[in-house]
């Protein structure tokens, strides 16, 4: 093999003398030089092959005679080529196009594509549909996609008919069949073969490419596409009939096939009662397991939520009870003269048509034309609400993709987001194509920020998979996905206009917008955080948004300061925003946990940085002189601050000077990327509820007050004896008072009670010191001891 790959010049040198074995052992060698070449880093493969290249060229040319050492050099000197699998170079020699001869081929023979038929339909049976409910969808589609080509040829025709539009749904309990019928346009034996008996032959594709032009707008309505639809109602029965008669035509024939069978059907002439002009009736025998498909409850659920908005008439044979007052013929002799014959209530049953889509899409209507009664209707009764929605959006896109919408903000939190706010069996958008729905689940439809919205799209043409029941991903997709937040987000705007309901909306559904902040990728954070609401320094007991944050900014104010805390009162009371106070600056209380995620997400807001008040090295408008100051007295307590740093090392990472502080000794910072306190306990909160460890903890900045009082005690302690217990127990007790006032937990809440009640002591019992009780001795009580109180005089005690 290795003798047959050899380059043309190589095997002429073989014809010269030199042995296949030593060419052999040559390529051995240069291949395993390949190979260790390609090990090297990626994107240095050429470079290491060169190197080994040339280590090897002279040893393999000093293996060869020396009449072939030149066709050797002349080989390896041929451009290479490098193919790329995985992380591994692999380095070919390039052939000349000369030495490579093109396979020829002759013109062979063409053929078709063949199936298994029955293999086909039991994929497109078993597998294509999910849930097998949706058999009803596709028959009641069928029925109206007949029913619109009928009336379109009626229209053509100038032809005028007393015979009804519509579609009938009749459940047989006695024979177990479920008849669909309708008074569309049938068919003929011939179209009964080529519709029904031809996978993926659509009549209704056939219908628009042939009448498309004339139709117009007609052809919009027709809803089938894939000519896979009919089959779905083998998921229900075993066997399936079909009788038809064409419009014009007096010809009826009858179509069968069993799920047995499913490679073959029947046709045949029939002569079963139809009183209908033109029409289709299919029944469906169903399989053992499907006897809920002959309940007209089930029905009537399944028909209002697949095809409630079908422009022709459902109607269906269903049992109705009525309720009607008759003589109580028992209470008749106990009826005392001139009293009224008493009476009971019976219930009545009886059979009859039920018409089930009265309501009319209101979303195909002009908006103008649609007052907020209506709106409101429709909300209740689609989406199975009491209250009334807060606003709503009416509107259609035409351009790159068409659809048409309408949207409800919710007067209260939906039933299903009560637990879990982020429910994706909760999703309200409702997709419909044709005015025939799909589904309500589609998660790429609309983010999960926007979960709580309740609403309807529906469009011609949208990119669903054969089964109609998956939103292919595609730029249609995202275009309307892009459409439907920005008229969302357009809702939130003029709800704001209006604060008391604003203010509704924003404690009910405030967190789903700031989620959208964090997770948003079309550029709306910005259009978010001025619908966001926050307490402030100044707000007093109303929110106060960013925009008015910015408006009342002091001169000379570069940021927005904000800070952290599970209360509006314990983020005011917070040490850090002392001298931003003493300033009269304004800072953003954020008391839900999510608020510091949401800050880290925006970053900035008109062009304003957002700072965390409670960081370390945070310019809190300190003069000239101001950090003059704090230089010198960096250096005069340097010793003190790196003793601090030392003494406190498992709690602390450095000590420094604040600029911060005007009335508290101390407080603890976080670096640049620390937690605040609140994230911190949000983030242990959550590590302890999945079982996991929580170690993601920074240790603080503790900032001292060189000018309180009790850190100049500590200096003068420590100057004296920075050895001595209470020296340290007093440093210990300056932290503990610095975490507490700035929200942190207490590691070790034992220690520090010790050292609180050394301190009330006046240093008589130490930190680490127990305090044990006196033992009261019977035996030389009267003596030395004072008398027991039950015998002390009685003026005494008073």
């Amino acid at each position: 093999v290795m003798y047959v790959r050899m380059p043309a010049t190589m095997r002429g040198a073989q014809r010269g003398g030199i042995s296949p074995l030593l060419w052999l052992a040559s390529f051995c060698l240069l291949g395993l030089t390949f190979r260790t070449a390609s090990y090297g880093l990626h994107g240095s493969g050429d470079l290491q092959s060169g190197i080994a290249m040339r280590a090897t060229t002279p040893f393999m040319s000093r293996m060869l005679p020396l009449r072939h050492r030149a066709t050797f050099s002349t080989a390896l000197a041929r451009p290479r080529q490098s193919f790329v699998d995985g992380n591994r170079r692999v380095g070919l020699m390039r052939m000349r196009a000369e030495e490579i001869e093109e396979a020829k081929t002759d013109d062979g023979e063409t053929y078709k594509f063949q199936a298994e038929v029955g293999r086909v339909m039991d994929i497109i049976i078993n597998s294509l549909y999910s849930n097998r409910d949706v058999f009803l969808r596709e028959m009641i589609s069928n029925a109206a996609d007949a029913c619109d080509k009928k009336r379109f040829l009626r229209i053509q025709e100038g032809i005028s008919s007393s015979e009804k539009l519509g579609i009938r749904v009749i459940p047989n309990k006695d024979a177990r069949v479920l008849i669909i019928e309708d008074t569309g346009i049938g068919m003929d034996k011939e179209e009964l073969q080529k519709n029904l008996g031809r996978i993926a032959q659509s009549g209704t594709a056939k219908f628009i490419e042939e009448y498309g032009k004339e139709a117009g707008d007609a052809s919009q309505n027709l809803i089938g596409k894939f000519g896979v639809g009919f089959y779905s109602s083998f998921l229900v029965a075993n066997k399936v009939e079909v009788v038809t008669k064409k419009y014009g035509s007096g010809e009826q024939y009858r179509w069968s096939s069993e799920s047995s069978s499913m490679d073959k059907f029947k046709i045949q002439s029939d002569s079963s009662a139809f009183p209908m002009e033109s029409g289709t009736r299919i029944i469906l025998h169903l399989k053992d397991d499907c006897d809920d498909y002959l309940d007209d409850f089930k029905l009537k659920e399944l028909l209002r939520k697949y095809s409630e908005f079908v422009n022709f008439p459902i109607e269906i044979w269903a049992q109705k009870t009525s309720y009607e007052q008759v003589p109580d013929e028992a209470a008749v002799n106990a009826t005392k003269p001139g009293e009224p014959p008493k009476t009971k209530t019976v219930a009545k049953t009886s059979e009859e048509w039920e018409t089930l889509n009265e309501q009319k899409p209101i979303w195909l209507r002009n908006p103008k034309e649609v007052n907020g009664s209506d709106y409101t209707e429709f909300y209740k009764s689609t989406f199975r609400a009491f209250d009334e929605p807060l606003t709503s959006a009416h509107f259609g896109v035409e351009g790159q993709v068409e659809f048409k919408s309408l949207l409800y903000v919710p007067g209260s939190v939906p039933f299903e987001l009560m637990n879990n706010m982020f429910d994706n069996s909760a999703r309200g958008i409702r997709l419909y194509v044709k005015r025939v729905f799909i589904n309500d689940k589609f998660e790429d439809l609309m983010p999960r920020w926007l979960l709580f919205i309740r609403g309807v799209v529906d469009s011609d043409d949208l990119p669903l998979n054969v089964g109609r029941e998956i939103l292919q991903k595609s730029n249609v997709l995202r275009l309307i996905r892009r459409r439907l937040v920005r008229r969302s987000i357009d809702m939130f705007k003029e709800l704001a206009q209006d604060p008391a309901k604003y203010k509704r909306f924003w404690d009910m559904f405030g967190k789903y917008l700031k989620i959208g902040i964090i997770e948003d990728d079309m550029n709306n954070k910005e259009e978010l955080a001025k619908l966001c609401r926050f307490w402030s320094s100044k707000s007093g007991d109303k929110f106060t948004t960013l925009e008015d944050y910015v408006a009342g900014m002091k001169e000379g104010q570069k940021s927005i300061y904000y800070i952290t805390g599970e209360t509006k009162d314990v983020a005011a009371k917070s040490p850090t925003l002392e001298k931003l106070n003493k300033l009269g600056y304004e800072v953003l209380y954020l008391t839900d946990p999510v608020d510091e995620f949401v800050f880290q997400s925006l970053r900035t807001f008109d062009e304003k940085e957002l700072v965390d008040a409670s960081k370390e090295n945070v310019d809190v408008g300190t003069s000239d002189e101001e950090k003059k100051q704090v230089e010198e007295r960096k250096k005069e307590l340097e010793p003190l601050t790196s003793w601090l740093k030392t003494l406190l090392s498992a709690n602390v990472e450095a000590v420094q000077i604040s600029n911060r502080l005007t009335e508290s000794p101390a407080v603890l910072v976080q670096g640049q990327f620390g937690m605040s306190p609140t994230m911190e306990r949000f983030m242990r909160a959550q590590a302890s509820t999945t079982g996991r460890d929580f170690s993601m903890r920074m240790k603080p900045t503790l900032e001292i007050n060189p000018n309180h009082v009790i850190v100049k005690t500590l200096k003068s302690k420590f100057s004296e004896d920075k050895h001595d217990k209470d020296t340290q127990d007093f440093a210990k007790l300056l932290y503990d008072v610095a975490a507490m006032s700035g929200g942190y937990n207490i590691e070790e809440p034992n220690a520090l009670a010790s050292r609180i009640m050394s301190l009330m002591s006046g240093g008589q019992i130490s930190a680490s010191e127990t305090v044990t009780p006196e033992v009261h001795d019977e035996k030389n009580s009267g003596k030395d001891n004072d008398p027991p109180v039950d015998v002390v005089d009685a003026e005494v005690v008073s």
